[in-house]
C-alpha cells in the first residue's frame, strides 16, 4: 500500500509529464521567461495548479480556429487567448496553421495599445519578444463581452 507521500510523488511525476507534454505545443504561445517561471513552479506548492493550467491552455490552443473561420461572426467571434503588457492587450480569435514547421507566425484578433481597440493580424513572436505575457486566468469569451467590459 502506498503512503500519501508516495501517492503524491507518483501523481506529481505523472502531472509533470503531462505538463511537459502540454508545454511543447505551447512554446510558440508563451514567452521564454514566462515558460521558465512556470516550469520552475511545477514542483512547488502550487504545482498542481500550473500542471492543470498548462494542460488546459494546450487544449485551448489546439481549438483556436484558423484564419477567416470566424470572419462572419463579427463581435460574436470567440476570443481564445489574451496577452498583456503595461496598458497593451491582445485578444486572439484565430491563428494560422503552422504548415512548414517554422513556428506560429501570425494570428488575428483585437489589439488595444492604449488608444482604442483595432482588429487585425498580429505576430505572436513579436508580441512575446515585446515581453507580453499570456494571461493564465483568461477564459474564452466573445469579442462583444470584451468590448463591453472595456467601456
Amino acid at each position: 500500500m502506498q503512503t500519501d507521500t508516495e501517492r503524491h510523488s507518483t501523481t506529481t511525476q505523472a502531472g509533470i509529464a503531462d505538463a511537459r507534454a502540454a508545454m511543447k505545443p505551447l512554446c510558440a504561445f508563451i514567452g521564454r521567461a514566462q515558460r521558465q517561471c512556470v516550469t520552475s513552479l511545477l514542483t512547488g506548492e502550487e504545482g498542481q495548479f500550473f500542471i492543470d493550467k498548462l494542460v488546459t491552455l494546450a487544449a485551448v490552443v489546439a481549438k483556436i480556429p484558423t484564419t477567416y473561420a470566424q470572419e462572419s461572426l463579427g463581435d460574436q467571434a470567440l476570443v481564445h487567448l489574451h496577452y498583456f503588457i503595461g496598458g497593451a492587450d491582445w485578444y486572439i480569435t484565430e491563428r494560422d496553421v503552422d504548415t512548414d514547421g517554422a513556428g506560429q507566425i501570425q494570428a488575428f484578433g483585437m489589439v488595444n495599445m492604449g488608444h482604442g481597440p483595432e482588429m487585425g493580424y498580429v505576430s505572436i513572436p513579436e508580441i512575446l519578444a515585446a515581453g507580453a505575457e499570456l494571461d493564465f486566468y483568461f477564459t474564452p469569451k466573445t469579442l462583444a463581452a470584451i468590448k463591453s467590459r472595456r467601456n
